[in-house]
């Protein structure tokens, strides 16, 4: 397409700096002028690696704010900005950004699109702010000239509920993985005891409590086992484990917790197998991570998390919000012999190469911004 001015807005510079670089690099590469718009939080730092994006601060936009009289802000707030910056295309990620980004470029007839990332909580738990976010939705996605999914569950979802016309959605991959940035170090682990770890926010919905119950399955019939607990606690969240559920399990001597880590990549690497047990996802970017590193994953048969592992190929899927079925899995792994494991992680590499790199999505997500 001829070179024009994009919009990419999102909830937060965090999402920007870990997931969309990728699209930013393309459009630029391409001669395009990128101007991202975004609340201010440390990741600004991203603005280091593509100095030719334009980043604008956005006030209003409180990802977790159920207060109308913000909402509203927030939707003059966007409607200023793109009066004023005058983009060709805006390209909306997250919840908010979907809905009021819409109605604002509705309003000012500028071509969009909606990411759908993931349904988030407002979608996974019954309520009010389950039906309001539908209502809001169903109001502000034919805005879009095409909405994206980053996996089929949730474009048949969306669809099947009468949220969006089925002839403006299309399901790409996620976001991608940095396949260079998240590579192996082609060593078979060799220690004495093998590691299972979880990384992520500490959520519920991400099956934190399963992990640790078939945790204490596999210790009561296996030794030489360790589990791993990576990841922030999300207050703002109101999925968050609470700080007693934490306390009490990481007493347990076979689980170790080990905060919040920027680079995760040595602990995947040091790391038998990596395991998500979450309820529901949009493309679990960790599990790439690991699969990238050809680490072998154990997670959830579940929308997302189904798109990544091939099931007994390089790992294991279980049945959701069930920890048994867990710990017989983490017990298979356990029997596997190390050849065994060393394959399963080689097919999560290759399937990650052929199928999620982050420059194979970029050119996807290009492609159907070109055809607008």
């Amino acid at each position: 397409m001829k070179h024009k001015r994009i919009a990419i807005v999102a909830n937060t510079t965090w999402n920007i700096y870990n997931f969309r670089l990728n699209i930013i690099r393309k459009l630029i590469s391409e001669g395009h002028e990128v101007i991202v718009m975004a609340p201010v939080d440390k990741f600004i730092s991203y603005t280091d690696q593509v100095p030719e994006a334009i980043h604008v601060p956005i006030r209003y936009l409180d990802r977790d704010s159920v207060n109308p009289v913000k909402d509203l802000s927030l939707l003059i707030e966007l409607t200023r900005l793109y009066r004023k910056y005058k983009p060709d295309l805006v390209l909306h990620y997250t919840v908010k950004p979907n809905i009021y980004g819409g109605m604002a470029a509705r309003m000012l007839n500028i071509p969009s699109i909606a990411v759908i990332t993931g349904l988030g909580y407002s979608l996974m738990h019954e309520g009010w702010i389950n039906a309001v976010t539908r209502l809001l939705y169903k109001t502000s996605l034919p805005a879009h000239r095409k909405i994206i999914f980053e996996n089929l569950d949730d474009k048949s979802l969306f669809e099947q509920e009468g949220l969006i016309d089925a002839s403006k959605t299309i399901s790409i991959k996620g976001c991608g993985v940095d396949s260079t940035y998240f590579s192996p170090n082609g060593v078979l682990q060799e220690k004495n005891k093998i590691t299972f770890s979880f990384i992520g926010r500490l959520l519920y919905d991400k099956g934190v409590r399963e992990f640790i119950e078939a945790a204490r399955l596999v210790q009561a019939q296996k030794h030489d086992i360790q589990f791993w607990l990576i990841g922030e606690l999300d207050r703002e969240n109101p999925s968050s484990i609470r700080n007693d559920d934490l306390v009490r399990w990481i007493r347990d001597p076979g689980v170790h917790y080990h905060g919040a880590k920027e680079d995760i990549r040595k602990y995947i690497r040091t790391s038998d197998c990596i395991v998500l047990p979450s309820y529901r996802e949009g493309m679990p970017r960790v599990i790439m991570e690991a699969m990238s590193m050809e680490r072998p994953v154990i997670t959830t048969d579940t929308a997302g998390c189904r798109e990544t592992v091939d099931d007994n190929v390089s790992g294991y899927l279980v049945p959701v919000k069930n920890a048994q079925a867990l710990a017989e899995a983490m017990i298979r792994f356990i029997n596997l012999k190390p050849e065994a494991r060393l394959s399963m992680g080689q097919a999560g590499r290759r399937k990650v190469l052929h199928e999620f790199d982050d420059r194979i999505i970029a050119e996807q997500l290009y492609s159907i911004m070109s055809n607008l």
